[in-house]
């Protein structure tokens, strides 16, 4: 007997000492006996608990009754998640486990229950869930945000795309005959000549300067309108850029017998961080249209300290003139597109009323205003306010062009030009700064030329017939492995232009019509520059190259946490996913299935952040779904396809890599 009263103390310590509430419920489903974890959980004392219904401390009574029953039909049950409520509101979950218990002749007496809190867990695993429906939730907002914008803007796109298109085709057509004649009336004014023709000559290039300074305007305005415009932050020293700007007119001033007042506050820091053409362009227009339209008197130019704190300035420029005035009705429309302040201006005194609008969408986007007071016959004020950055940095000085030096001679060129009258102009300047020149009528001349002979340096018109600049290029640094300088000659200077040279591999560009100066500086640069590789049957087998990694796993690695097994297994996705569909980006090239590649390239976009590679594939990813969704296959699509071949390959080998690293160091 007192062996038996001690079983059932023991086993009555264990049932107390379990955190788990235990409970025993006879076959009406009242409780009949439990332990003190029932009570903590529910909040109610064990004398309150003892032969009250059961099922009503659970969130789900009616549930909780059938599992009772089904304990009663199948002898048992185990892990069925119900909710116990304390009376104080606080929701425990549990695993209700239960089985019958007999009396020594076989009858059910009852039923014993063990509910085992797992509130812990399911509150861990809730977290997991939320955030795996909360990243793809993310991902599925981004992916639609990402779509809603690229639809709008491509409508947006698709509004401009018609004034963009004849802007860029019209600077092409344009600048194409005017490097011609401004090219050869430079050469021709270098010749012996009678004063009558130096004084036509000279007239011929003046009008040609004034056509190209027209063209730029309209580019400026187009590419400001499509928001193209990039502003630097560069150090530059306010007072220097505005006595250099000021001294282009001081010529222009002293003939009209105007007086020129310079108004600086000396309170401006000496050196300052903004986009210093830029201010030259606003200044400039300014400037030009005050020394236009006044005839006697003076013009005022100041600068004033408005507000500093300890990273920026904020001034206020102003450009004051006793000219002509601007009558008061007509003041709101002069920063207008091709607006002038009357009908006569623009016979009396030239111009397109360009400047103004130039002006101010400049000032604009950069977060500047600009306003104007004016009385006819008085005179204007024009003032704008721009804010700068300060800087302990040293202002950057504006490179002179490169003056000649007659003693180098041994560099060799190879000029990419399809129309004669260009190529005879390349010829003569080239001859001119004594160097050797090779003509290749397209780019796939230029690349039979570069597998037979070694050249020092390229340039490289964009538009050709069969290969033109940008595969061409392309080919060069992917293909060849070369890394010689390419100068891109581009009759067509806007910002997407720019884009593709930089996206194909280009070193820089000169504009059309070539500044002889600027070419010579810009080509003595890049030759003077090591780590060029020339190519060249002759010289042998093309060296090979080690290429620069093109994967950072940094963000990955902030991703994931560092957690190998998870590493892994993005880079094995990223292996699995993106060889497939270079196969399909390719294909369907080749078949023009435009709604293919479109689909094909926008699931590859997203891997090039997570994988580290550079924004510069990206923007020639877009360029390529640019073109698949308005089904067209324009010169450089072969080439941007092959760029983003070539670079997913390699990034799936040091990847590969990567995850072979990986996997032997967690082993």
């Amino acid at each position: 007997m007192e062996t038996l009263i001690q079983e059932s103390g023991y086993a009555r310590s264990l049932i107390e000492a379990s955190l788990d509430p235990l409970v025993t419920i006879n076959i009406k489903g009242k409780i009949t006996d439990m332990n003190e974890a029932l009570a903590n959980i529910t909040g109610i004392t064990r004398k309150q608990l003892n032969g009250t219904d059961f099922f009503v401390y659970f969130t789900e009574p009616q549930k909780a009754r059938e599992v009772y029953r089904e304990v009663f039909a199948k002898g048992s049950v185990s892990d069925f998640p119900l909710t116990l409520r304390h009376k104080k509101g606080k929701l425990t979950d549990v695993l209700f486990n239960g089985s019958v218990y007999k009396d020594e002749g076989g009858n059910v007496l009852g039923v014993v229950i063990v509910a085992r809190d797992v509130t812990e867990q399911k509150l861990v695993e809730k977290e997991l869930t939320e955030a795996k429906v909360f990243a793809e939730l993310a991902t599925a907002i981004a992916e639609e945000a990402k779509r809603k914008a690229e639809s709008a803007a491509s409508i947006a796109e698709d509004a401009v795309k018609s004034k963009q298109q004849f802007l860029s085709n019209m600077s092409h057509e344009i600048r194409t005959p005017m490097n011609a004649i401004i090219g050869f009336t430079k050469v021709m004014l270098k010749t012996d000549l009678t004063a009558k023709q130096k004084e036509y000559l000279t007239a011929i290039k003046m009008s040609g300067d004034a056509l190209i300074a027209l063209i730029n305007d309209i580019l400026d305005l187009a590419k400001v309108d499509a928001g193209k415009m990039t502003f630097v932050q560069i150090p530059f020293k306010m007072t220097v850029s505005l006595s250099a700007m000021l001294h282009l007119f001081e010529t222009k001033i002293q003939e009209k017998n105007l007086a020129l007042i310079k108004e600086y506050d000396p309170n401006i820091p000496e050196v300052l961080l903004g986009d210093a053409v830029r201010l030259h362009q606003i200044i400039l227009n300014l400037v030009s249209n005050a020394v236009k339209f006044t005839t006697t008197g003076k013009i005022t130019v100041s600068v004033r300290l408005l507000s500093e704190d300890e990273e920026t300035v904020t001034l206020e420029f102003a450009v004051t003139d006793t000219g002509i005035g601007i009558p008061a009705n007509k003041i709101d429309k002069i920063f207008e597109n091709f607006q002038q302040a009357t009908s006569g201006t623009s016979r009396l005194y030239g111009g397109t009323g360009l400047g103004l609008a130039i002006v101010k969408q400049l000032v604009e986007s950069q977060n500047g205003s600009i306003r104007v007071k004016s009385k006819v016959n008085e005179g204007s004020a024009f003032s704008f306010i721009l804010s700068f950055g300060k800087t302990k940095e040293q202002a950057q000085l504006e490179p002179e062009p490169a003056e000649r030096d007659t003693e180098i001679k041994n560099i060799k060129v190879l000029v990419v030009e399809d129309i004669p009258l260009n190529q005879l102009l390349m010829k003569t300047m080239l001859d001119d700064f004594g160097f050797e020149r090779d003509i290749a009528a397209n780019g796939r001349i230029a690349i039979e030329k570069l597998q037979n002979k070694s050249y020092d340096i390229i340039l490289m018109d964009l538009q050709m017939p069969e290969m033109n600049g940008v595969e061409a290029t392309a080919i060069i640094r992917n293909n060849l492995n070369s890394r010689i300088p390419i100068i891109a000659l581009t009759a067509d200077v806007t910002t997407v232009d720019l884009e593709k040279c930089k996206a194909a591999g280009m070193n820089d560009y000169v504009a059309k019509p070539v500044d002889e100066r600027l070419l010579y500086s810009k080509i003595i640069g890049l030759v003077k520059k090591p780590a060029r590789v020339k190519t060249g049957k002759n010289k042998g087998s093309v060296p090979e190259i080690k290429k620069e990694r093109c994967t950072n796993l940094h963000y990955l690695n902030y991703r994931t946490k560092s957690d190998p097994v998870l590493m892994m297994e993005m880079i094995s996705l990223y292996l699995e996913q993106i060889p497939p569909l270079i196969n399909v980006m390719k294909q369907s090239v080749n078949d023009k299935d435009w709604d293919l590649l479109y689909s094909a390239v926008h699931k590859i976009i997203p891997s090039f952040s997570i994988m580290g590679i550079s924004t510069d594939f990206e923007i020639v990813a877009k360029k390529v779904l640019e073109f698949a969704s308005m089904q067209q296959e324009p010169e450089e699509m072969q080439g941007f396809v092959l760029q983003l071949e070539m670079i997913c390959v390699q990034a799936c080998s040091e990847l590969t890599e990567e995850l072979n690293a990986i996997k032997n160091k967690n082993l």
